[in-house]
């Protein structure tokens, strides 16, 4: 990349690359001649995953195939956005946590099963598994946070089991639980990191 296309910026982690370039032609130039420089070491670009991607946004409106990939966790397509000064809608083309991330962050909540932790305090939760939730939180969080609700949503749901199973006043009681919960949430917001980025029950 150094020597034939020094003006192509690239992101590579293992064998997972994102290159980019101005034009489809150029885009095609590039793909042929890593196809080519894989193949005299032995090796070939994934014939599935190994395709040219428009990122479409607001000033780039084009009809193409494919607008959307994910790399290193993230989604990365057209998102509605707002200008903050003037209150105007627009497309972004921006990251996100991927749908793939999500589920396994889910997953690793499940695993927890901390709704059935009716023996611990809510500084015990917090010892236990907020340092998941702050890197999550650190590194999916920084560009389109909203897009993560779901697996902190899915933290917040085992939070309220965890109350009704611990105080017999919120036992079948799945409204009182949240409100209770959301309290405490508004006023103790480090308690966990999700909760601090505005992610309350």
């Amino acid at each position: 990349m150094a020597q034939e296309f020094p003006g192509c910026p690239f992101e590579r982690y293992a064998d997972d690359v994102v290159i980019h370039c101005r034009t489809e032609a150029e885009a095609q130039k590039v793909k042929l001649a890593v196809e080519q420089r894989l193949k005299r070491c032995r090796l070939e670009a994934h014939p599935e995953k190994t395709r040219l991607l428009y990122c479409q946004d607001s000033n780039r409106c084009r009809a193409y195939p494919h607008i959307q990939f994910d790399f290193l966790g993230n989604g990365f397509r057209p998102r509605s956005a707002r200008n903050q000064k003037t209150g105007k809608c627009f497309t972004s083309f921006v990251p996100a946590m991927s749908r793939k991330a999500m589920k396994a962050i889910v997953l690793v909540v499940r695993r927890w099963r901390l709704h059935r932790a009716s023996d611990k305090e809510l500084a015990d939760l917090k010892r236990m598994f907020d340092k998941s939730i702050r890197g999550w939180v650190n590194y999916y969080g920084r560009y389109c946070p909203t897009a993560s609700r779901r697996p902190f949503a899915c933290i917040n749901r085992r939070l309220v089991r965890w109350v009704m199973a611990k105080y017999k006043r919120f036992r079948g009681h799945l409204g009182a639980a949240t409100l209770w919960l959301r309290r405490i949430a508004r006023e103790q917001p480090s308690l966990f990191s999700h909760w601090r980025i505005g992610f309350v029950p």
